[in-house]
C-alpha cells in the first residue's frame, strides 16, 4: 500500500538533500550517528542503574554493591560525554562541509548563467540564498540525523525501560503522545508561509544596504538618508515581526509539551505511590520508571517540535533547490569545440534578436568587421550598437542569424575559447578590490611586472599609477573607489591591452577621460589597434574619425557606412549627428 502513497514536495526535498549530501559524507555521518547511539544507551542505562541504587541503598544496604553501582555511574557518564564530544564534533565538520558544497555549488550555477539572468535576479536574493539558504541545508540534515539516530533511539530506549520495569504505568505515559501530536500538527501550517515572507525580508535589507553603499554619493547630496532609513526600519521590523511569529509558533509546542507531560507524571506519581506502599511493589523499578521518564521527557519534547523546525529549514531548502535548478539563459552545445585560430574577422550573418519583451532590437543584420582594421559603431541611443557587443561576446544567442569568428559560428564553439579571443573595455568600469598591478594583471594571467607597466604606459596611466602612494601597489578600494572616473577608465584600458586579444572591444572606452588623456589615447590607439579587429562604440564622434570604416546605426539596421570625410559628404544621420555634436 505504502508505493501507491504519492510522496509530498517536503519528502521528495529530504530525499534529495540526502541523496546529494548524505551520501558524499557517509563516514562522518556514520562516526556521528555511532556515537550518538552510544549516548542514547547510557541515557537508558542512567535509568535503569537507578533500580539497584534505590534497591541498594532502601532495601539490600550492602557496601561493596554501591561501590559497583557507584563505578558503573562513572562510565556511563563518563562513556556518554566522549560519545557527546565525538558527535558535536564530527556532527559540526560534517555540517560545515556541506555548507561550503553548497555554497560552491550555488556560485558555479550563478556564474554559469547569461547575461539575462542577472537582469531578472536581484543581486541581494542571490546573495541571501547563497548564505542564508546553504545553512538551511545543513539545518536540515542536523535535524533529521539528531531527532532520528539520538532523540528517536534515546526514547525508544528509555520506553524500553519504563515498560520493563512497570508495562502497567507505561500505558498512562503513553495516552499523552497523540494528543501531542495533534496539537503540533495545528502549528505547522502557519509556518511555510511566514518563512518564505522572512526570507523576502532579509533579500530586502541586504538590497537596501547595497543601494546605499553603492549610491552613497546620491544619497548624500539629495539629502535621501531619511528614505533610506525609513526602507531599511521597514525591512527590519518585516524580518522582526516574522522571526517573533516563528518563534511564537516553535514556543507553542512547549505549553502542549509541558501541560501533557505534567499530567502524565502527576498520573504515575500517584499510581507508583500506591503501588509501593499498598501493592508491595520494590521502590527501586518504581524509581527506575519514574527516572526514565523524567529522562524522556526532553527527547520527546524535541521530537515534538521537530516538524515546525523541519518546515522552516526546507523552505531555505526549497529556495535553494529552485536557484540550482533554474534553467541556464545561455549554454555551451554538449558538442561544443574551441575556435580554430584565425586573423580575427568578426561577421554577422543574417543575425535578428530582441530580449524578453519580444521587441526587435536588431532585425536581419549583415556585418563584416574585417581583421587587423578599426570599425566604429555610431549612431543614436537604442540602435543596437551595445546589442552587437554583446552578441559578439556572446552574452546572448541571436534569434535568427550567425555571429562568426573567422567562418566560425560562435555558438557551436566553447565560451571560453570566444572570450578568450577578446579583449573589452566598457564605460561601465569596474575594477575589483586589490592593487592596481593586480587589476591589470587580470587581463592576462601569468604576465610579468613589466609587462603590466608597458600596457599601463601605452593606456596613459603610468603617469597617475606611479604617483600614487604605493605606485602599482596601491589598493584600489571597492570597485576603485580610491580612484577618480578617468583614473578607473584607464585602467580598465590597460588591462584590455595585456589581454592582447584578436578582438578589442571599446564601448565608450575614453567616456571617463578628460580632453587631454582622450587625446594621448587616440594618439596611441593607431599602435595598440595594429594587427586586431578593433571595433568602437562612440558618441562623441570625434573619438572615431581615424577608424577604416564607420558603421551608422538606426533602429537595429545598418543606416550608411564608410569613413569620416565620405559620412560628411553624404549628409545622412552621420552628419547630423556629427553637426548636432560641433553645436553643443
Amino acid at each position: 500500500m505504502l508505493r501507491f502513497i504519492r510522496p509530498t514536495q517536503n519528502h521528495l526535498l529530504i530525499r534529495r538533500l540526502l541523496q546529494e549530501s548524505f551520501r558524499k559524507h557517509a563516514v562522518g555521518y556514520a562516526v556521528a550517528i555511532s556515537a550518538m547511539l552510544v549516548t542514547a544507551g547510557m541515557t537508558a542505562s542512567s535509568a535503569l542503574v537507578m533500580k539497584y541504587i534505590t534497591n541498594e541503598f532502601v532495601v539490600g544496604r550492602d557496601i561493596f554493591q554501591v561501590y559497583k553501582i557507584a563505578g558503573a555511574v562513572a562510565a556511563i557518564f563518563i562513556v556518554k560525554g566522549i560519545a557527546t564530544f565525538v558527535q558535536g564534533l564530527f556532527l559540526s565538520r560534517v555540517g560545515n562541509a556541506i555548507i561550503a558544497e553548497r555554497q560552491r555549488k550555488i556560485y558555479e550555477r550563478i556564474l554559469a548563467q547569461g547575461l539575462a539572468f542577472y537582469h531578472s535576479v536581484k543581486s541581494a536574493d542571490l546573495i541571501t540564498r547563497v548564505t542564508h539558504n546553504a545553512q538551511a541545508a545543513r539545518a536540515v540534515l542536523d535535524l533529521i540525523v539528531t531527532s532520528f539516530a539520538r532523540d528517536l533511539v534515546t526514547l525508544i530506549g528509555l520506553v524500553a525501560v519504563m515498560v520493563f520495569q512497570q508495562p502497567m504505568l507505561s500505558l498512562v505515559a503513553f495516552v499523552v503522545g497523540p494528543l501531542a501530536i495533534v496539537g503540533v500538527n495545528q502549528i505547522l501550517r502557519r509556518v511555510r508561509k511566514i518563512m518564505e515572507a522572512e526570507f523576502l525580508s532579509l533579500a530586502q535589507i541586504v538590497h537596501v544596504i547595497q543601494e546605499t553603499t553603492i549610491g552613497v554619493r546620491i544619497v548624500k547630496s539629495f539629502n535621501l538618508e531619511s528614505l533610506m532609513r525609513n526602507r531599511m526600519d521597514k525591512a527590519v521590523a518585516d524580518v522582526e515581526r516574522r522571526a517573533n511569529s516563528i518563534a511564537a509558533l516553535e514556543a507553542g509546542t512547549s505549553p502542549i509539551m509541558e501541560t501533557l507531560a505534567g499530567l502524565a507524571i502527576s498520573g504515575v506519581v500517584l499510581v507508583s505511590g500506591f503501588l509501593v506502599i499498598q501493592g508491595g511493589q520494590t521502590p527501586g523499578s518504581i524509581m527506575a520508571f519514574i527516572t526514565a521518564l523524567l529522562l524522556a521527557y526532553e527527547p520527546a519534547k524535541r521530537l515534538a517540535r521537530v516538524r515546525v523546525s523541519l518546515e522552516s529549514g526546507l523552505v531555505g531548502v526549497r529556495m535553494m533547490f529552485e536557484l540550482a535548478d533554474r534553467p541556464l539563459t545561455l549554454a555551451e552545445r554538449p558538442d561544443a569545440k574551441p575556435l580554430d585560430d584565425g586573423p580575427g574577422q568578426v561577421e554577422f550573418k543574417s543575425v535578428s534578436f530582441s530580449y524578453n519583451d519580444g521587441k526587435p532590437v536588431l532585425s536581419d543584420l549583415d556585418l563584416i568587421f574585417p581583421p587587423g582594421k578599426m570599425t566604429a559603431l555610431v549612431g543614436p541611443s537604442g540602435s543596437g550598437k551595445s546589442t552587437v557587443m554583446n552578441l559578439i561576446m556572446r552574452m546572448y544567442d541571436p534569434d535568427s542569424g550567425e555571429v562568426r569568428f573567422d567562418g566560425q559560428d560562435i555558438s557551436h564553439a566553447t565560451l571560453h575559447s570566444v572570450r578568450d579571443r577578446i579583449a573589452y573595455v566598457s564605460q561601465d568600469t569596474f575594477l575589483f578590490s586589490g592593487s592596481v598591478m593586480h587589476n591589470i594583471r587580470l587581463g592576462r594571467e601569468g604576465t610579468t611586472d613589466e609587462e603590466v607597466i608597458a600596457a599601463a604606459k601605452a593606456a596613459n596611466a603610468h603617469d597617475f599609477i606611479t604617483a600614487l602612494p604605493k605606485g602599482y601597489n596601491t589598493e584600489v578600494g571597492e570597485n576603485g573607489s580610491f580612484l577618480s572616473g578617468g583614473q578607473k577608465q584607464r585602467l580598465s584600458i590597460a588591462r584590455a591591452l595585456l589581454r592582447d586579444a584578436k578582438v578589442l572591444l571599446l564601448d565608450e572606452a575614453t567616456s571617463a577621460l578628460d580632453a587631454e588623456s582622450e587625446a594621448l589615447f587616440r594618439d596611441a590607439l593607431a599602435l595598440l589597434s595594429e594587427g586586431r579587429t578593433t571595433i568602437a562604440i562612440a558618441h562623441r564622434l570625434s573619438t572615431v574619425r581615424q577608424a577604416d570604416n564607420i558603421i551608422v546605426m538606426d533602429k537595429g539596421k545598418v543606416s550608411e557606412q564608410g569613413c569620416h570625410d565620405d559620412l560628411l559628404e553624404t549628409g545622412g544621420l552621420y552628419r547630423r549627428l556629427y553637426e548636432f555634436q560641433l553645436m553643443r
